[in-house]
């Protein structure tokens, strides 16, 4: 698991399926026993004050996003109350823990770059694998390597592909429609192999 602080009221957590079955729940348990999945979300809040220091002690709203083979993203943002100004009341009942909980499942294999040179090196381990596709796009100086499941060529290990991706970059609650709105298409559809004729010199790709 691991987890990130996005600004005072929000953190991200990232909980790989690993990281659940340790716990003993499944992926389906995340989308049809939600009392589990709260008291998921209460011990993680436990770990995110040590972590943190960051405190749910009041309503928050729980955002799950499954990405494909890779696990969970998570957005905990934390609602403001008259509670968390009371310094005399540090004790607090774990059922004060107010969650509203929204699920998406995406199935895009979006990951998120900050160094240009990253999606280089990376482009030339993918042409081993025979991925030459993808779509390269730029938002907010930084870059996002986009791949749909149904252009993969036929065969490829998705799994291989997203710990490939993993090692150079980071997984991303972005959507492509968000990208496709706000952001810059810098390559489309054939991001890998341009990388690789321009930058790698490769002319086959």
């Amino acid at each position: 698991m691991r987890l990130e602080r996005l600004n005072g009221d929000r953190i991200k957590i990232f909980l790989t399926f690993d990281d659940l079955k340790e716990r003993g729940i499944t992926k389906e348990d995340m989308w049809h026993d939600l009392p589990r999945v709260e008291q998921l979300f209460r011990d993680m809040m436990l770990e995110a004050d040590d972590e943190l220091g960051f405190e749910a002690n009041g309503p928050i709203d729980v955002e799950i996003f499954s990405l494909p083979a890779q696990g969970m993203v998570v957005i905990v943002s934390r609602g403001r109350s008259d509670h968390d100004q009371d310094d005399d009341d540090e004790e607090y009942d774990d059922d004060f823990i107010q969650m509203q909980v929204t699920m998406d499942e995406s199935q895009d294999v979006l990951y998120q770059f900050s160094q240009f040179e990253d999606i280089i090196t990376l482009s030339a381990t993918l042409k081993e694998l025979n991925i030459m596709n993808g779509s390269l796009y730029l938002l907010d100086h930084k870059y996002y390597l986009y791949f749909d499941e149904d252009k993969l060529p036929e065969g490829t290990d998705l799994e291989t592909l997203i710990s490939l991706l993993a090692e150079f970059g980071s997984t991303s609650t972005m959507t492509i429609y968000r990208l496709e709105e706000y952001g810059k298409c810098l390559i489309r559809d054939n991001a890998v192999a341009q990388i690789l004729k321009y930058f790698l010199h490769h002319p086959e790709a």
